[in-house]
Parts: structure tokens; sequence; C-alpha cells
């Protein structure tokens, strides 16, 4: 099949990845490849050209935005950029196109597009996309990533199946065992992530934290997380998958802390992979990547409960979380699924999907 994909257009498709959705989009790319279908992914600058990149616009996160006009910018430049777009895509011969944007234009303009149109929905409703959803959702078929989106955006649209996200296991080593007495914790560094939240938990438990990830909110890093580091909390970047792998795979446990509607957790996945079992806030999504073999919840945005977690968690067998991912989270598994919704939409453009089809644990 020959598929086009719209990527969101703030971070390029690369390593080291922004967060979870440019990590989903380039997995789901290089997968669709090796299987050897055509696929062309419209991004940023300065994106991975393995995966069949073209550029439409340049990085807007790059962009300063704190000050007015540079938000400005950014908002026309992705506009103009998914406008351009939408308005050609459909005489480009793709045989479905996939929007993995967050952007309200794509979706909002599916029924211009005589292609076959699946939209994957990464976030909970906010106003820009779920206006774009209401206007464009005659047309385009709508996933979400996890049963508890799906419950979120139940009110707005029908949302006709879920899809989990998946990780490349090869790139995550199993760790039969901790290589330091040490706690870990990875993701955008946002309010929402909660990572404030994370190094006080550790102290309580007394584990030193290590820290990846980058730094989104310069705000919130400066007010709330630089006055915490210490030799005990320790910030160690941005880091590539292998670095990564190498942190998380050798804590004693993930500190998972998101503060809003998780949508999946990719991060849990990540440490799944690599035997290390998580202690996370039970928020969102995490229920359905965390079992008990695997995972302990604690209550939101209570240190000391998810103190009491990360304790409790250390007690698990790393070899059932290993097991976990790849039963749920891989990769392979997630783009066979698209794969066959693909193969669906071909034959009928207004496929009717049943839930169980969809709702494969990847």
């Amino acid at each position: 099949m020959r598929i086009g994909i719209i990527a969101h257009l703030k971070h390029r498709i690369g390593e080291p990845f922004a967060g979870g959705l440019e990590t989903h989009t380039h997995l789901l790319a290089s997968g669709l490849r090796r299987r050897g279908h055509d696929v062309v992914v419209f991004a940023s600058d300065g994106s991975d050209p393995s995966v069949g990149v073209e550029p439409i616009c340049e990085e807007t996160a790059i962009r300063e935005v704190g000050l007015a006009e540079a938000t400005d910018v950014a908002f026309f430049r992705e506009h103009h950029a998914y406008l351009k777009l939408m308005t050609g895509i459909g005489g480009r011969g793709f045989d479905v196109i996939h929007n993995n944007s967050l952007h309200y234009l794509p979706v909002a303009m599916a029924d211009a597009v005589a292609t076959p149109m699946l939209t994957t929905l990464h976030t909970p409703p906010f106003c820009w996309l779920e206006s774009g959803v209401r206007i464009g959702n005659s047309r385009s078929i709508l996933v979400a990533v996890s049963d508890a989106l799906r419950s979120l955006w139940a009110p707005i649209a029908p949302v006709r199946g879920v899809v989990l996200n998946g990780i490349d296991l090869t790139r995550f080593a199993f760790n039969p065992a901790p290589s330091a007495c040490y706690l870990a914790w990875s993701g955008r560094i946002v309010p929402e992530k909660g990572l404030h939240l994370a190094i006080d938990a550790a102290r309580l438990v007394g584990l030193p934290l290590r820290i990846a990830g980058p730094i989104a909110n310069a705000d919130y890093f400066e007010r709330e997380i630089r006055p915490r580091l210490n030799q005990d909390a320790i910030y160690l970047g941005h880091l590539g998958h292998a670095e990564l792998a190498e942190v998380i795979g050798g804590a004693l446990a993930l500190l998972f802390t998101p503060c809003w509607e998780e949508p999946y957790g990719l991060v849990a996945a990540e440490a799944l992979a690599c035997g290390t079992p998580v202690a996370a806030f039970a928020r969102g999504a995490v229920a359905e990547v965390l079992d008990e073999t695997c995972g302990v919840l604690a209550t939101p945005d209570d240190p000391c409960a998810l103190a009491d977690a990360a304790i409790a968690a250390q007690r698990l067998d790393r070899r059932k979380c290993r097991l976990r991912a790849e039963r749920h989270c891989d990769a392979d598994l997630m783009v066979s699924i698209y794969e066959r919704l693909y193969a669906q939409m071909v034959r009928d453009s207004a496929p009717t999907l049943r839930t169980g089809e969809l709702a494969v644990a990847v």
C-alpha cells in the first residue's frame, strides 16, 4: 500500500525523540516500510530521512513559546503547512492517509479528501482538536491509544477502536537485576509529567533518583526542578535510546508520575521491557499498561503513597515485567493492527469496526 502519515510539526521525527508521539510516528513508519509499504511521512525539517520523510515545515517548537509574536509565528507556520498539505494530498495517489498529528486542520479537512483517512487520538480533548474532530468526523475514522482515552472522547465523537502504542523491544534489553541502588524517571520535563513529585517520593524512600528527558518547559524546570536537584537527584539530560535503556534497565524501579489523564504511558512500557518494575500514579491509561505482576499504583499527586509504591515495586519479578512488555507492548503487533485497519479502509472507505478487533494490547 501507499500510505501517507501526517506527523506532529512541533518536533522533528528522529532521535533523541522529544516524546511518545514522535517515537510512535517513527516506529509506525519504519515498521510499515520494513513490510514493503510505500510510506511518506509529512513532518518537520531535520526529521529522520530513513522513514520516508517529506518536510513541510520547520520544527516549530524551536521558537520561544513565551513570546506572543513567536507563538503566533509558530501557529501560522503550522496552519499554513497543514493547509497546503491537505489541499494537495488527495492527488498524491495514497491508498490511506494516517493523521498522527495533534493539529485540528488535518482532521477538520478530512471531508475535502477522497482518500480514506484515519486519525489516531493521542491526547485528551482540547479546544482546537475537539473542534476539528467535530467538523471532520463524518469521514475520518478515529482510534485512540487507550481505552481510557477513548472514554474521554466518547461524548465528542465515535471512536471506532483502540490500538495501544508499542515500543521496539529489541532496543530495550532485559536486565535480570538492577545495576545499582537507584530509582529512575524519564519523560518530557513539563508540569503534567510530575517530576517534582517523583523527586519528593524518592527522597522519602531514601534512594537516589536518576532523571532523563528533554526540558520542554523551562519555567517549570527552574521553579520546581532545579531547586530539588542535588547528588541524590541527578538530571542526566535528554538521552538517546541506548543510554536511556541503560539508565532505566539498571534501576530498582521506575517512577511514573502523570499529573493529567495520561493517554498511554510509553515510558512505563519501556521500563517493563528492561525488566524494571514501575511505581505509578493511578491516572488515565496507566492501569492498561501495568498490572499487579509488573507495577504498583499509588494515589495520584501523593508523594508518600508513591514512595510506598516504589518500595513495594522492588519486590516484583523482573522477568514478569519483561513478559508483560512482550505480550502487550510490542510495536510489531501495533503495526500489524494498523496494517489490517488500512486494508479494511481500502476495501470500505467507511468501515464499521468491531471494538474487539482493535482493542488489542500492544
